[in-house]
C-alpha cells in the first residue's frame, strides 16, 4: 500500500515550494542531517555557545568594524565574546584589536590572542611571522584553515563568537555555512544603488544552508556635521528599511561614517570604540539569540 501523500500541484522542489506534505518534511529533515553530517568538531577544550557570522555581498563595506563593534559591545554587556577571523586572504581584526602573532601551541591546541578587554582571537595574522606578508594560498588550503580555528584552538568558555567572513558567496563562505554551528547571520551592506541584489546574494545562500538571518546592519549610512548636527548622506540616501522588507528581516543598525573610530582601528584600539549606533543591533541579536 502505498504512503506518498504528495498534494496535486507538486513540482518536486521543495527548495521553491510553498505546500506543505510529508516528503517536504522528509527532504528538509534530510536537508538538515546532511549539513549535521558536514559540521567540524569542536576544540574538546572549548565550549561555544553561540556562533554568529558576519557577512557582506561584496567587499569594502565594513563587515570587519562590524565584527569588531558587536564583539566589543557584547563583551562591555559582560558576555564572554571571541572573534573567529576567516578573512583569511584580507585579515584586519588583529589590527583593529593592536594584538600580534605569532600564536603558539600547546598539547591542546592553537592558544588564541587575547585583546585588553579579554576578547578572545584567531585570524591568519597571528600565525604569520609578517602581518603584512600575502596569503598566497589557494582556495581549499584557505578553507581547512578556517575549519583549523574551530577545531583547533583553545577557544575555551565563549558565550558569543564572531565570525569575520570572507565577502561574497565563495568556497570559504560556503565552508564557514558548513563546518560550524551557525546559530545566525548579520548582513553588512551599504546605502549604493546595487545593494539590494547584494543583500539579496547573502540572503539567498543563508536560506540555501539552513542559516538564520538575524538582519541587516548598514555601515557608511550617513555623516554627520561637526558643526550643525546635519545628517549628510555621502554614499547616497538609505533604502535600508524597504531592502530589509523585501526580504523579511530586520535592521540592526544605520552606522555612521565616524573619523574617531576610525582612527580608533588605526591605532589598534577597537576596544575602546563608542557607538551608540551598534547597541540597538546587540540588543536585538541578544534577544533573538535568548542566551540564558
Amino acid at each position: 500500500m502505498s504512503t506518498n501523500t504528495t498534494p496535486d500541484g507538486c513540482t518536486h522542489d521543495c527548495s521553491t515550494c510553498g505546500l506543505n506534505c510529508s516528503s517536504k518534511s522528509e527532504n528538509e529533515h534530510h536537508d538538515h542531517a546532511q549539513n549535521n553530517d558536514l559540521l567540524a568538531p569542536l576544540n574538546a577544550q572549548s565550549k561555544v555557545k553561540r556562533v554568529i557570522g558576519v557577512v557582506s555581498g561584496k567587499g569594502g563595506v565594513g563587515k570587519s568594524l562590524v565584527t569588531s563593534l558587536l564583539a566589543v559591545t557584547m563583551q562591555k554587556n559582560g558576555r564572554k565574546t571571541a572573534v573567529l577571523d576567516a578573512d583569511i586572504t584580507g585579515p584586519s581584526i588583529p589590527k583593529a584589536f593592536g594584538v600580534k602573532g605569532p600564536a603558539y601551541a600547546t598539547d591542546l591546541g592553537i592558544v588564541p590572542a587575547t585583546g585588553k578587554s579579554g576578547i578572545k582571537i584567531m585570524s591568519v595574522n597571528l600565525l604569520m611571522e609578517q602581518e603584512d606578508a600575502p596569503v598566497v594560498w589557494r582556495g581549499p588550503v584557505i578553507a581547512g584553515t578556517v575549519k583549523q580555528f574551530w577545531t583547533d584552538v583553545v577557544w575555551g568558555d565563549v558565550d558569543y563568537m564572531f565570525v569575520d567572513m570572507p565577502p561574497g558567496t565563495g568556497d570559504v563562505p560556503l565552508t564557514v555555512f558548513q563546518s560550524l554551528p551557525l546559530d545566525g547571520i548579520v548582513i553588512v551592506t551599504s546605502p549604493q544603488d546595487l545593494v539590494s541584489m547584494i543583500v539579496g546574494k547573502a540572503v539567498n545562500m543563508a536560506k540555501m544552508m539552513n542559516i538564520p538571518i538575524l538582519g541587516i546592519v548598514e555601515n557608511y549610512s550617513y555623516m554627520e556635521c561637526p558643526h550643525c548636527g546635519e545628517k549628510l548622506s555621502v554614499f547616497g540616501e538609505s533604502h535600508i528599511e524597504e531592502v530589509a522588507a523585501k526580504y523579511e528581516t530586520l535592521v540592526l543598525a544605520k552606522l555612521p561614517i565616524c573619523p574617531n573610530i576610525a582612527a580608533l582601528i588605526d591605532a589598534g584600539k577597537v576596544e575602546e570604540a563608542e557607538l551608540p549606533e551598534i547597541l540597538p543591533a546587540a540588543e536585538i541579536i541578544e534577544r533573538q539569540m535568548a542566551l540564558v
